[in-house]
């Protein structure tokens, strides 16, 4: 397990994930007439308030991911987006865009009493942590991204039909839900069976999805295999599948490269940004455009690691770089 590094980045000895920790609160967000979001807080009350951004969108928060946060140090939030996870109604797609996932970030924050955060956040996590920090650039004490998706025409063609050119027998499975015929728009093909209410159709679509996702997220089959079974288990599948079916087609509702081009409004805010050499999901050349307009930023491209967060190395650069923000928000609170 190594890291290219790039920019110089301060050693620290800090990898392992924290120990399972228990939210020391919990609450639900009613945020409009349809969607109701859970929410939860860990470690330190009186300590640096750090949001984290789970992927998908519609993946949802694990127990897991309280365990890059120093408990002592870090006051963690994590919720659930709208239609993930055990937010409520699971795989919702109407009332959803990210310009209302920006604004629950914002009614949370202000329910919650912070005042700013450190935004943490991977793969569509990392899209809303940077949509969300350039409309309140004010309320970000700093960003720590993953495994970058900025949403943009080519990285949707990429996940819909490129990763073929690395990963055909997945893709095969996947395509091969669908007829011949349709095949040439796949993303269209999956939103006419994910988006009906019918779960006898919506539920295989949804776990072909959640399959061919998994399948090609990790370095190593046998990691990856397990990443396969839990997205399209019944918990995760339907909000991961329609959500991100959903975001896709509507282009995250954002203009095409919209996200670098307002990026400096928060370029003058520390951001690390840790990257997947072998990420077929969110291939690096996203992230490299990312971090070449951000010069300032830490740039971490872990050489032997996929897409997900769980790949070793990933996993160990996010602890350590939670770590190095530490002195950084030291004297806030």
């Amino acid at each position: 397990m190594g890291s290219e590094l790039g920019h110089n980045v301060a050693v620290t000895h800090k990898t392992e994930l924290y120990p399972a920790i228990e939210p020391y609160q919990t609450g639900r967000l009613q945020v409009s007439t349809l969607h109701n979001l859970y929410w939860e807080q860990c470690g330190n009350p009186y300590g640096v308030p750090v949001l984290f951004l789970h992927g998908g969108p519609g993946g949802g928060c694990s127990i897991r991911h309280r365990r890059f946060f120093d408990p002592d140090f870090y006051r963690a939030v994590l919720f659930d987006q709208r239609g993930a996870g055990r937010s409520t109604p699971l795989g919702e797609f109407h009332d959803n865009t990210t310009q209302r996932l920006v604004s629950d970030i914002e009614t949370l924050r202000e329910y919650l009493g912070i005042d700013r955060w450190l935004v943490f956040g991977g793969s569509w996590g990392s899209t809303l942590a940077l949509a969300y920090g350039q409309a309140h650039p004010q309320r970000c004490l700093g960003f720590i991204l993953r495994g970058i998706f900025l949403c943009r025409k080519a990285e949707v063609q990429w996940f819909i039909d490129g990763i073929r050119h690395v990963f055909p027998e997945a893709w095969r499975k996947f395509s091969s839900m669908v007829p011949e015929h349709e095949r040439s728009d796949l993303l269209e093909a999956y939103a006419k069976r994910l988006f009906d209410p019918d779960p006898r159709i919506h539920l295989p679509y949804a776990r072909a999805w959640g399959h061919y996702e998994g399948m090609c997220s990790n370095l190593l089959p046998q990691a990856a295999a397990a990443s396969a079974a839990h997205m399209e288990s019944d918990a995760v599948a339907l909000g991961l599948a329609r959500l991100e079916c959903h975001y896709m087609r509507h282009a995250g509702f954002m203009e095409e490269g919209e996200l670098l081009r307002e990026l400096p409004r928060i370029t003058a805010l520390p951001c690390t940004i840790i990257q997947g050499r072998y990420d077929m999901v969110c291939p690096t050349t996203s992230a490299d455009d990312l971090q070449r307009r951000w010069p300032t930023c830490e740039y971490v491209v872990i050489p032997d690691a996929g897409h997900s967060a769980w790949e070793p190395g990933i996993s160990a650069a996010l602890v350590a770089a939670c770590e190095r923000m530490k002195s950084r928000l030291q004297m806030v609170g």
